[in-house]
């Protein structure tokens, strides 16, 4: 019985033995607790069985910030949906749409009503092989005009509307032939539909037929080209450059529609330095033009030219000036906008004072500049956005004209009528003004 016993006690110690030896050997446990919680370890660290130092969580990897957006209480809108660089802006004729191009090979028509709406749908075209640094729309928005980077000429391309309100984009059959010998700077399309313009940055400017043929060719004589346009009444096509003037012709035709010739029919002069850029009203009767100089002018060009009669200076402004330099003129010419580098600085023609300053307006210095058909918004680009603001000083500038009619009227009926309208337009800028973003 003894030796049973002796037995007994032998194996429970035995059991005790192989217990203890099982639970030291168990993995995730310790001597003092449960197993270990929390992401598993991999490397030498963790196979190590000499480490006595509890797993460590891998940091946390920080997301990259994002720059802040602009914001400016006159910020209407920005339109998204250019994955590069916006370099050109053109609206159509009726104010209905506006077409934008970028160095993604795409270009875009966006509807001006969506400007004040949450959402700014736009209908995209692709740019085959290619992509467009200038846009055009023909005059009765029918057509676009781009100017193609790489191929160095312009392509048209057929826009057709479709029931559901979206657009089809067919390219003519063939590109119009290569002809300038240095970069085009600009393009331009006659209203009245007769010539395309472009130029580029040596001293030519070519006049072409719709169907691409070269009508006329410029020297501008200006040691290099700056900027060049056509006027919005289809008659004139101007320049500026390294000289510190700008020269505009006239392109004209005979009664059947048949091309005639480019004569010479006036010059701005004034500045000291050569011109950035110019613009002119919807009418063409008013010019503004920015130089190196440090000023910007406005001028009454509804002279008889013919009849040797020059340009009227009517307002020289001091303004910051740095390339690149634009400037815009509003349709009816109340108002002048200058974008330098990255800010815009819009200003009255009536007394030459600053109005608005939109400081940082796009990461990239501003490519263009334009006020709508309807004087209400002025846009630009720069980066992938196009930014829309509320003219402001437009809606300033026409309270100012009302009131001065009201001072002048002795009808009663108009005295009335400019008392709505005053009423009217008041309540306009108010809520204009009023609205945050």
């Amino acid at each position: 019985m003894e030796a049973a016993l002796g037995l007994g006690l032998l194996l429970l110690v035995a059991a005790l033995l192989v217990a203890a030896a099982l639970r030291r050997a168990a993995p995730g446990r310790t001597a003092t607790g449960p197993a270990l919680t929390g992401p598993v370890l991999t490397g030498p660290a963790a196979s190590s069985p000499d480490s006595p130092r509890r797993a460590k969580p891998r940091p946390r990897r920080e997301k990259p910030q994002r720059e802040p957006g602009f914001t400016h209480r006159l910020l209407a809108a920005a339109l998204k949906g250019h994955v590069g660089a916006v370099s050109c802006l053109h609206f159509s004729s009726n104010g209905k749409h506006l077409a934008s191009c970028a160095d993604d090979r795409t270009v875009r028509l966006w509807s001006t009503r969506d400007f004040t709406a949450r959402e700014h749908r736009s209908v995209r075209g692709n740019v085959e092989l290619d992509h467009a640094e200038l846009v055009r729309f023909s005059p009765d928005g029918r057509a676009l005009l781009v100017w193609l980077a790489n191929g160095e000429t312009i392509r048209v391309y057929k826009v057709t509307k479709k029931d559901d309100d979206s657009f089809t984009f067919t390219p003519s059959s063939e590109d119009f032939p290569k002809k300038h010998k240095a970069p085009v700077i600009n393009m331009g399309v006659a209203e009245t539909g007769k010539f395309i313009m472009t130029a580029s940055s040596d001293t030519t400017i070519l006049i072409w037929s719709p169907k691409g043929e070269v009508l006329a060719s410029i020297n501008t004589n200006q040691m290099n080209n700056a900027y060049a346009t056509v006027s919005p009444c289809g008659r004139f096509v101007a320049s500026c450059g390294f000289t510190p003037d700008v020269k505009v012709w006239e392109v004209c035709f005979g009664k059947k529609g048949d091309f005639r010739e480019v004569t010479r029919a006036f010059e701005l002069k004034g500045h000291t330095a050569g011109v950035y850029s110019f613009a002119f009203s919807n009418d063409s009767r008013r010019m503004a033009t920015v130089s190196k100089d440090g000023t910007w002018k406005f001028w009454d060009t509804d002279v008889e030219y013919k009849k040797q009669q020059d340009p009227y200076l009517l307002l020289t402004g001091s303004c910051d000036v740095a390339e690149p330099c634009r400037i815009a003129l509003s349709p009816d010419a109340h108002v002048a906008a200058i974008s330098c580098g990255t800010n815009i600085t819009v200003y009255n023609t009536r007394r030459g004072e600053e109005e608005e300053r939109f400081v940082g307006v796009h990461t990239q210095h501003i490519a263009d500049l334009a006020f709508d058909t309807s004087g209400r918004f002025l846009v630009s680009c720069g980066d992938r956005a196009i930014r829309v603001f509320h003219n402001t000083a437009g809606y300033r500038a026409v309270l100012e004209e009302m009131e001065a009619a009201l001072r002048r009227s002795s009808s009663r009926t108009t005295k009335e009528r400019l008392e709505q309208q005053i009423h009217s337009a008041r309540r306009a800028l108010t809520a204009v003004c009023g609205r945050k973003r």
